[in-house]
């Protein structure tokens, strides 16, 4: 069996090589599940959804209110991106379906994103996740294989950790602040999206004062203007408690990932914002292993020197219009 999940799939050249690949799967017997939310894909053309279903794909869009209301229901989006196959093998990340994720954006000079694969037991907690949603969307439950595999090569510990408005906490942002305090020597991330809540900023403060580096990886170029302008509104209280901020100039940055020291490394969904953290459906693959964060750090390490380092000189040579309307951008945050 196959089990797809994303947030956005575009009718473009790496969209249909997927409806392609999945109706040759279909057609040699192999079960495959299909979950889009219904707003992020609101731009794909019912022709595509009615290929795959003729061909035995059981697709089905994730609706967040269920009967005539959900009409009204912008928020609340399946932000996940979850591929399963037969659970033992499982892929998560920042990569929709688009060709933009390939490089090939009208936008953007370059995209840079980070997808993980994972063999092993780690696959059942997507697996789960996946099942979950489409038992929400469908009332349906799905007759799966949930004997873990184990993985053929290091032994690795794995957690999947799903979030999301229906938490009676909110998760996500615990999540990060949680990083953020365990970090006794470094903690890095980079995120398409920064506007993190309050509890978020003290964490990072606290971070920096009992010695820890905090490094924060965001892009150079907009990708929604809104959301872009509300950073600066408190940037430069961050780097006046001495965080350091990279921004990415070699196209857009697009992936969520987080390294704590030298121990914990983690892929995901999240962005550093409020959409992530309370209104959307997320996931995050946390990995605690030596070598993994090892390739997680150089990673991250070729990221820094396709970036520039903030300065407060940078902020200060900000017109009065623009922080203003920075501030004004800031107000809306809650809606972001």
């Amino acid at each position: 069996f196959i089990l797809i999940q994303f947030f956005i799939v575009h009718d473009d050249d790496i969209g249909n090589e997927l409806k392609h690949r999945l109706i040759k799967k279909a057609a040699e017997g192999v079960r495959v599940f299909f979950l889009y939310d219904e707003i992020g894909c609101h731009k794909l053309p019912a022709t595509y959804i009615k290929e795959l279903r003729d061909a035995g794909v059981k697709m089905h869009s994730f609706q967040t209110t269920r009967g005539s209301g959900n009409r009204f229901q912008l928020n609340f989006r399946n932000h996940r991106k979850i591929v399963v196959v037969d659970g033992r093998a499982g892929w998560i990340g920042g990569h929709n379906v688009g060709d933009e994720y390939l490089g090939k954006s009208k936008k953007f000079s370059s995209w840079r994103d980070t997808h993980m694969k994972v063999i092993g037991p780690a696959v059942l907690g997507l697996q789960l996740s996946f099942l979950e949603d489409w038992n929400w969307a469908t009332d349906e439950r799905l007759d799966l294989s949930w004997e873990p595999v184990v993985a053929p090569e290091d032994d690795v510990p794995v957690l999947s950790l799903p979030s999301g408005p229906a938490d009676s906490v909110a998760t996500a942002s615990l999540m990060f602040q949680h990083a953020v305090h365990s970090a006794s020597r470094r903690i890095w991330i980079a995120s398409p999206y920064f506007v993190p809540d309050e509890g978020l900023i003290h964490a990072f403060e606290l971070a920096e004062m009992r010695g820890v580096e905090v490094r924060i990886l965001i892009p150079d170029q907009p990708d929604h203007l809104l959301v872009f302008m509300s950073a600066f509104a408190f940037l430069g209280r961050m780097l006046d408690a001495g965080i350091e901020i990279y921004r990415y100039n070699q196209g857009f940055l697009h992936q969520k990932v987080f390294l704590v020291d030298d121990t914990v490394a983690a892929v995901g969904t999240v962005n550093l914002d409020n959409r992530s953290f309370r209104l959307n459906f997320e996931i995050t693959t946390l990995v605690l292993d030596r070598e993994f964060t090892k390739q997680v750090e150089q990673m991250l390490m070729a990221d820094f020197d396709r970036s520039r380092r903030m300065t407060k000189s940078e902020l200060a040579a900000k017109p009065r219009w623009f922080m203003a309307a920075a501030r004004a951008a800031y107000l809306t945050a809650p809606l972001q």
